[in-house]
């Protein structure tokens, strides 16, 4: 399975470098074309762990002034 992240940031906000940084620290790697970057689970996530996953998302990126849209697919 995989989490995909797509991201909108403010200019009065951190720069996508720190963004970046932080969602790496998640496991996330950066990637080319509609999404920015992916998360790669070592196993088949449930609605429960992806509501997790997201909440460390949003705390992550509190007061960063950044606006995402996760999807997790198989």
């Amino acid at each position: 399975m995989r989490t995909y992240i797509t991201l909108q940031l403010h200019p009065d906000g951190a720069t996508f470098s720190e963004v970046a940084e932080l969602l790496e620290g998640l496991g996330f790697k950066p990637v080319k074309g509609y999404y920015d970057f992916v998360y790669e689970w070592d196993r088949r996530a449930t609605v429960k762990d992806s509501l997790w996953f997201a909440d460390k998302i949003c705390n992550a990126l509190r007061g960063k002034k950044v606006f995402f849209r996760i999807e997790t697919i198989e």
